[in-house]
Order: C-alpha cells, then structure tokens, then sequence
C-alpha cells in the first residue's frame, strides 16, 4: 500500500459513524492525489522534513500556519469555523423566505477532524506537507485550499426545517361570498412544505455553500370553489350573537386580531351535511399570519400569546351558530369563565389541536357573516326565510371555591402586595337547548365544567420606591345569574319593544335572569370565597 492510501485510510477512519458527512471530505481527496501523484513507481517517497510553508485556505479564508504551535494555528480555524456555521442560509418559497444560521439548520464542524487537520498542516513530516513540497521542487505548487470538516445534524436540521414549515405553510382559502358587494370572492390555492424533501436540498447548499435553498412545496387545493358555491340565498338571518370588547388604544393589539379571524370566516359558505372547522378556515394563529400578541388562557391564567382574542371571535361565532340551530358537533368551554361572553356560551380555540365544528342540518346552503366595530363583535348565520325560534337556559349546578397564592417579587417595595388575578370560582352548569319549528320541538341537554381560577397576590420584596404605582388585575368580581335564560327567533316577543320600533335583522333576543347566590357583587366575600372585593 502507498503512502498515499495509508494517509486516505487513516483519514476515512475519522468519518463519523451513522451521520450524512457534509464536509466536502476534500482532505482525503487532496491528501490521496498528492500524494498519488508523489507516488510513482520505482521513486521512494522521500522521508525528509518539507521546508516550504505553504499558502493555506479554509473554507476560503487564508489560514496561517504557525510552525511549532499548532494551538495559535487551531484557534484561527476555530475562528473561521464559528464564522461557517454563522452565516445564514433563507429557506425560500414564492414570494416569502425564513432565514436561519447553518448551525441552526443541523451543520457541524468536527472539532477532532479540524484538529487533526491542523496537527497535519503544522508537521513538516507529514504526507500532506511533503506532497506539497514536491510540488514546490517541480515549480507547480499551489496554494492548498481546504474545506472545513462539516457533517450535519440530521435530528436537529429536521426539528428547524419543521419550525420553519409552520411559517411557510400557507392554508388554501376557500371561495366565499363578499357579503359588501354580494359577489362571490375566488378561491386560493395554499402550500404545504415537503420537510424530508427539503432536507436534501438543504444537504445540498451546504455542500456548495449556498446561500439559499428553495423548499420543496406541494400544492394544497381550496376545498371550495367558487364554481361550487353557485346560487346561494342569504337574505335572512337565521342566528344572531353579540359579545363586547375594549376599543382603547391599550387592546388595540386584540382588536387587530379579533378583525383579522373575523375577516377570514366573513362570508364562508357552509353546504347542506357540511362541516365547519374553525381552525381549518382560520388556519394557524402566528406572526407569519399577520396575528399580533395579546392576552389569551393558558392553564387557567392569563398570559400573552400571538393571536389573544380569536377565542371571542369563536365564542360569538358558537352562539349565533347555537341560535341558529346549527348541529354543534365540536365545542369546549374554556378553563375559567370570560367576561365578554355567558358561560355556556364560550368556545375555546388553540390551533390546531381545540377547535370549533359546527354542520350545517339544512337542505340549503348558509352563509357566515361576522364583524368587528364600534365595540362589539356580531356573528350572523345567514340564509333563506328564518322559521325557528331558539331558546337557551342555563343553570349553575355547583360553585368551587378558588384558592390564594402569594409569589415574592423584587419589583415591588417591600410592604406592598398587588392583587396579579383575580380568583374566580369553577363552576358546574347544566344547559339545554330548545329548537322550536311550527309545531315541532326539540330539547338538547349538555353540561359544562369550569375549573377555579386561583387568586394570586404578588408580595413585594425590594426596596421602597415612592413612585411605585400598583398596578393589578382590572378585572372586577366575577357574577354570574344563577339561572339565565336566553330566547332568539321570529316568533319570540319582546316585552319592551315600542310601536313602530323597526325589527332587528333576526328577530328579538330575550333574555328572563334570576341572580340567585351568584349573581350580584359581592357574592364571593358572603359565600367566604374572598377576604374582600377591590
């Protein structure tokens, strides 16, 4: 075996088991030919020390070698590795991109392998400098330019290329009708990112040093079409619902997102025996979707989350859906009750895994139509000449009392405590509907669990500061009628509708209260819930 096939195997031997090799292994390639090319039969391969230093490049950087201190040598590799894997790498699709670094993409650079290069490169002795010295001796030597010893990551270049396909997924957008101009608004296409296909291509720009890649995508079709919707009559409103929000410029951030998932629901069609999916219409709740933070639930508490008040934009959709007579196929309350809207009433969403399903019982086709201004959030299911009328009643069966925490925080004067949430009870309610057409009526009984929302004080434990302002939960005590009962439809009387009053679109929605235990203020501090109410 020549000397040149002892080095390449002693190199091969490095190769990391079980891991794809990015490293362009050019420094066996180079190794091997020159010293194939010193190798020649019937001339022995001189043992001497190459004098001549050579011209080095790593990675297309010159690399100084410092004969006799291999350390100051490593530490500039090392310097030009850290700069490999820094530089960024835009995984593209048409019309957007998602930068990443090639670190964060899975690329590696062997530390042993680039030490090893280095020691060769230091050692006069070694194969690689006599090759190079018998290139000198012939007047044909040439810099050395050496790639780095890059392998990649596969588990952690998937795990990024996943999150970077949430944000370049697109969801398809189904024809609807804009309900402005009573026309019907076209179909788009959405995408869907190929990951393991993508992978590839990724292996590949790093080989070549890319500075972008096109991801793989595949084409995912609108599920409606505008050639489907055809004829669709929507002159009347079959279920109604309203629920309030702050339009101060301190939930401006909310507003946007309540507009922004209405937008995407206003004027979807529903076929007879179809399915709505909330979350399949609205698609993802991210910043790539234009959503913007806001407070939202988690675990019970109130925290900031992109896409905060897309729940309320579910919860009024459910409670005009309810009132329609709409087939609720999907719903789950929330983890503690929200103001804007009657327990009972409430619909939580988290895309993609609770969401909101609703078929449509009708022989004919409905049309969804919800808004957001002036304060209020109003949901519509349109369609044909409404003929029933829908009644809602709830009662709260068992209340569970909340319990209090204190947390220690430092940015609060040392004394002071700030109420940080509110506690509300859980609640355990019973609700039913009742769907009457003509003389035809159906009662529908389901039950909802609320757990309790903890009370949480935060206790302060720093120093004074007499410009300390507390600043806790602005939420108020929460009250809840002990028994509600809501009525909605063409034949339902309003009892405080006037003469020559002109008629809401949908009808009156009455609603008949009995406060009971929990339905006035102060309530929690008389059932010992609560030491006092703010």
């Amino acid at each position: 075996m020549s000397l040149g096939e002892k080095v390449v195997s002693k190199l091969h031997v490095l190769r990391p088991r079980g891991r794809r090799d990015l490293a362009r292994v050019l420094v066996c390639s180079l190794v091997g030919g020159l010293a194939g090319w010193i190798a020649v039969p019937g001339r022995p391969v001189p043992l001497a020390e190459a004098e001549v230093v050579p011209e080095v490049t790593l990675d297309g950087t010159p690399l100084p070698i410092v004969e006799g201190d291999p350390a100051k040598t490593l530490e500039v590799a090392r310097t030009i590795a850290r700069a490999y894997v820094a530089r960024e790498v835009s995984v593209v699709v048409p019309g957007t991109a998602i930068t990443r670094t090639r670190e964060e993409l899975g690329a590696r650079v062997e530390p042993a392998r680039l030490a090893s290069l280095v020691s060769q490169l230091v050692d006069r002795r070694s194969a690689m400098r006599r090759a190079h010295a018998q290139h000198a001796a012939a007047g044909v030597a040439r810099p050395l330019a050496l790639p780095l010893p890059v392998t990649i990551d596969d588990e952690r270049a998937l795990a990024e290329l996943l999150t970077v396909k949430d944000d370049l997924d697109k969801a398809p957008v189904d024809a609807r009708l804009d309900l402005s101009r009573r026309a019907v608004a076209p179909d788009e296409s959405g995408r869907r990112v190929d990951v393991y296909a993508t992978l590839a291509r990724l292996d590949a720009a790093l080989v070549h040093g890319a500075p972008a890649l096109e991801a793989v995508v595949e084409t995912v079709p609108a599920a409606r079409t505008a050639a489907s919707i055809g004829e669709v009559a929507f002159d009347d409103v079959l279920g109604f619902f309203e629920t309030r929000y702050t339009p101060d410029r301190k939930h401006a951030d909310r507003t946007f997102n309540l507009r922004l998932a209405a937008s995407k629901l206003d004027g979807h069609v529903i076929m007879p025996g179809e399915t709505f999916d909330f979350n399949e219409v609205v698609g993802p709740r991210s910043e790539a979707n234009g959503y913007k933070a806001a407070t939202v639930i988690a675990q019970g508490e109130l925290v900031d989350g992109i896409g905060g008040g897309t729940c309320q934009i579910a919860g009024t959709l459910h409670g005009a859906a309810y009132f329609a007579g709409l087939d609720v196929v999907e719903r789950r309350p929330h983890t503690r009750p929200s103001f804007y809207i009657k327990m009972g009433m409430d619909a939580a969403v988290v895309y993609p895994t609770i969401t909101l399903r609703l078929r449509n019982p009708f022989s004919f086709p409905i049309v969804l139509h919800e808004k957001v201004e002036d304060g209020v959030v109003r949901a519509e299911i349109l369609g044909p000449k409404r003929t029933r009328d829908v009644t809602f009643v709830r009662k709260i069966n068992d209340v569970v009392p909340f319990v209090e925490s204190e947390r220690p925080d430092p940015k609060i004067p040392k004394g002071q405590r700030v109420l940080s949430q509110r506690g509300i009870p859980g609640f355990k309610v019973t609700r039913y509907r009742i769907l009457r057409d003509g003389a035809v009526a159906v009662r529908e009984r389901a039950t909802d669990t609320y757990p309790p929302t903890a009370q949480i004080w935060r206790v302060g434990t720093g120093e004074d500061d007499p410009k300390f302002v507390a600043a806790g939960d602005e939420h108020p005590e929460y009250v809840a009628d002990e028994y509600l009962s809501i009525s909605q439809g063409p034949h339902v009387v309003d009892p405080r509708a006037r003469p020559g009053d002109e008629p809401r679109p949908g009808g009156p929605m009455v609603e008949t209260r009995v406060a009971g235990k929990y339905g006035t203020r102060g309530w929690t501090v008389r059932e010992g819930f609560a030491k006092r109410v703010d």
